[in-house]
């Protein structure tokens, strides 16, 4: 019965993104949704303008209605469906408002970083009312051990700091063809096994419906990108995977099946702190993966590393969590 639930799951994803997707291109195209590359950013890159953006929107519509179908089906809807439905879908409006000011209204930085992070917030702050509301856990739990700590009232400020911070991580990741998609599928993948080992099936569902919908999406976006996902798919999957950490209690294991985000943060982090405070450069460019396509490396070598990076991490820590 596992078997079938995850085999199909995954398939209905895949099937709805990679069907959906050669419809919604051409349909992007003619409205003339494409993608403006930074001056700043590697040189290399300038000839992807114009490439289809808000891709994010095949993938969000497959999630939902996977989720939904396979849920109907094989289980029961919970609270728990609907709070991951709910942070997905709202991270992803917020990706396509500051998409469409993009491609549309052509101010290349779309909303203001203070208009984003106020979305971000409240979205944040009505998911943790409805999951107060619940009376769901406010403990944080070491993974590997049965040692938790209840956070109290504390535990707002680690959802919000977890839903900016990670929505944020996972948006800095999207930046070479196939990268995020890649890592993406085998995160959510990790949480999956790391759900359904705990019996939240729902959640084990949702996880699985998503690595469905960026591998359908991965057809079509790995190198060379015929659409990108844009902030409408990043900022959902980053919103849905820190919500599958809360709801699962693997807060802290997040850092690590997230290791890649976690990186490419950081690296944006060093990379201002030196310069603001010496003048120098740690990286030739970041996020991470830019500095490695500035030393020479294929997009394609790029992207295949941070997925094998991103696998190692995602097995450690199914490791830690189920057999440590």
């Amino acid at each position: 019965m596992l078997e079938q639930v995850i085999f199909f799951t995954i398939l209905l994803g895949f099937l709805i993104s990679a069907l959906f997707s050669p419809i919604f291109i051409p349909f992007l195209r003619r409205l003339k949704f494409g993608q403006s590359i930074r001056d700043e950013g590697p040189k290399s890159h300038q000839k992807k303008t114009g490439t289809p953006t808000m891709g994010g929107i095949m993938i969000i519509i497959s999630i939902i209605v996977t989720t939904l179908v396979m849920t109907y089906k094989f289980s029961e809807p919970s609270v728990e469906m609907y709070l991951l439905l709910f942070v997905t879908l709202g991270y992803g409006v917020l990706g396509f408002l500051d998409d469409f000011i993009k491609v549309v209204m052509k101010r290349n930085l779309g909303l203001t970083s203070k208009q984003k992070l106020i979305g971000q917030i409240i979205i944040a702050v009505i998911f943790y009312l409805v999951f107060n509301q619940f009376g769901f856990s406010t403990d944080i739990r070491i993974p590997g051990t049965d040692v938790s700590f209840d956070l109290g009232w504390f535990y707002i400020v680690l959802v919000v700091l977890m839903l900016v911070g990670g929505s944020n991580a996972v948006n800095l990741t999207d930046g070479l063809d196939g990268l995020l998609s890649g890592t993406a599928a085998v995160a959510f993948g990790a949480f999956a096994v790391l759900a359904w080992n705990q019996s939240q099936y729902d959640v084990a569902i949702f996880s699985v419906a998503v690595v469905g919908a960026v591998l359908g999406f991965l057809v079509f976006n790995a190198h060379p990108a015929k659409v990108f996902m844009g902030d409408t798919g990043s900022l959902a999957l980053g919103g849905a995977i820190v919500t599958i950490a809360i709801l699962t209690k693997l807060e802290i294991l997040l850092i690590l099946i997230g290791g890649v985000f976690v990186l490419e943060t950081l690296s944006v982090i060093i990379q201002v702190i030196s310069f603001k405070t010496t003048g120098k450069r740690v990286f030739k460019m970041s996020p991470l993966h830019h500095h490695y396509e500035l030393s020479g490396w294929s997009e394609w070598r790029v992207v295949v590393t941070f997925w094998t990076v991103g696998l190692l991490f995602a097995v450690l820590g199914i490791y830690i969590e189920v057999w440590l």
